[in-house]
């Protein structure tokens, strides 16, 4: 029996492992396509859900703190808008309880020049005079800080009634008539009466006690603002915490992990910026759709005040979620984030040869930091986030001062970290051979004594650790 040639049994078996790698390559394993599609499944359920996580989370503020419901409204009670709606509607009802016949019957003879005196300076017809004179004293009482002290403690003393107005019970001061939520302006209307006496008006002290209504919230579809409203606060927290469960959990499945995250976190920007302009174009459906008999102005200036918390979740998950996706690529391997991660360690060990040349030492503390330099790495990560979890409210800035102290505590620990044995040896003055007997191949020049000149981008490297 002849004897194969080994050189044809080599190539024989070459060729079969390259045909089982094409064949490999080509058709992937079932599970990783199961894995795959389950994870980006879970991942834009996640998204989806944010910006519904973001309004359940604003829901549960406006119900559940009376303190931040009266900070939102309290800016109302000097907003221009709000005063001149507020000081016309209690004109109107003021108006609609003096009977002008009888004032001037009912005024004593000894009165009545001190009435023509106040009315004629205003000019015009006696009844546009006499307007013009309430409204003058109702935009007196508005414009003080009498006003404010009334609209601040009244919204504190309705927010349990404005709840159950939104949720579907009309019991309380705050009460939905006609599709829309009101607030009764009874207090403002006897301060004005008040005024008005003092003023010379005594006939006003015969008006009857008046409760006309301010519209704080105006829909057609008030019975579904209602159930939305209902479900959204039964939601609570609990639905933005769904919604990055659901993202977390899917990153977790991928078989790219990295990619993932930078996915999910540009989608929860993407999904908070979505919610950003439904809020500005509902603003304006909104404005359009209000009755003649509702001041648009005011009516802008109360739903911007309502939403302003909103506004800022939006832009503070826009920012995290930006920055969380950057992170994450410039700890991945691509050229672009390796050539970044170059200069930021080339310009830190710049620095660290300058302190060197300066005599400066880390002594025991810098061998301690390359030791743990990867637990010290997670451990700033993790008190970064403590600090945002715990952080009231958090807005933008918040996110992004948290991002760059985090990342300066990481410089501050790559310039810290130094190999054990290296310190002070080129820093003092020695030997031109010294430095280069240090760290072989890491060449002579910035690098300094015993540094550490790769690039990697791991978390010995003094970047930020690398996602699996």
């Amino acid at each position: 029996m002849a004897q194969e040639n080994p050189q044809d049994e080599l190539a024989a078996l070459r060729a079969r492992v390259a045909a089982l790698e094409s064949e490999t390559a080509a058709r992937p394993p079932q599970r990783h396509r199961t894995r795959s599609l389950l994870a980006a499944v879970l991942i834009v359920l996640g998204c989806v859900l944010a910006p519904l996580g973001i309004v359940a989370a604003w829901t549960s503020d406006i119900v559940g703190d009376t303190d931040r419901y009266v900070t939102t409204v309290a800016p109302l009670a000097s907003d221009a808008d709000v005063q001149a709606a507020v000081a016309n509607r209690v004109t109107g009802a003021v108006m609609q309880h003096i009977d002008l016949p009888a004032l001037l019957e009912d005024v004593a003879p000894d009165q009545r020049p001190l009435l023509e005196k106040a009315l004629g300076k205003l000019g015009g017809s006696l009844e546009s005079a006499l307007s013009s004179f309430v409204h003058e004293k109702a935009q007196e009482v508005v414009a003080s800080d009498g006003f404010e002290t009334i609209w601040t403690n009244a919204n504190r003393t309705i927010h349990t009634s404005l709840v159950r107005a939104l949720t579907g019970n009309s019991e309380g001061a705050v009460q939905i008539k006609n599709d829309a939520v009101t607030l009764d302006l009874a207090p403002v209307v006897e301060e004005v009466k008040q005024r008005l006496v003092q003023s010379g008006l005594t006939v006003a002290n015969k008006i009857p006690e008046v409760h006309t209504d301010f519209t704080v919230v105006q829909s057609q579809d008030i019975g579904r603002v209602k159930t939305a409203f209902r479900l959204l606060e039964l939601a609570g927290v609990w639905l933005p915490v769904l919604a990055v469960l659901l993202a977390a959990a899917g990153i977790l499945l991928s078989a790219h992990r990295r990619r993932a995250l930078v996915a999910a976190a540009l989608g929860f920007a993407f999904a908070a910026l979505v919610l950003g302009v439904v809020l500005t174009v509902f603003r304006t459906v909104y404005l359009n759709a209000l009755p003649d008999t509702v001041s648009q102005a005011a009516a802008g200036s109360v739903y911007d005040a309502m939403v302003r918390l909103l506004r800022i979740s939006v832009r503070m998950v826009i920012v995290l979620g930006v920055l969380l996706a950057l992170a994450a690529w410039l700890s991945g391997p691509g050229r672009w984030a390796t050539a970044i991660r170059q200069m930021w360690h080339a310009g830190i060990t710049a620095v660290r040869a300058t302190a060197d040349r300066l005599g400066m030492r880390t002594g025991p503390v810098g061998p301690f930091v390359h030791r743990h330099r990867v637990w010290i790495t997670w451990i700033l990560v993790a008190v970064a986030v403590v600090v945002y979890v715990l952080w009231p409210h958090p807005t933008g800035w918040v996110v992004l001062g948290l991002a760059l102290a985090l990342l300066f505590a990481l410089a501050v620990a790559d310039f810290l970290e130094e190999e054990p044995g290296a310190v002070g040896v080129a820093g003092a003055g020695g030997a031109p051979g010294a430095a280069g007997a240090v760290a072989p191949g890491a060449g002579s020049d910035a690098a300094g004594p015993g540094r550490r000149t790769d690039a990697g981008g791991g978390p010995g490297a003094g970047g930020p650790p690398e996602a699996p």
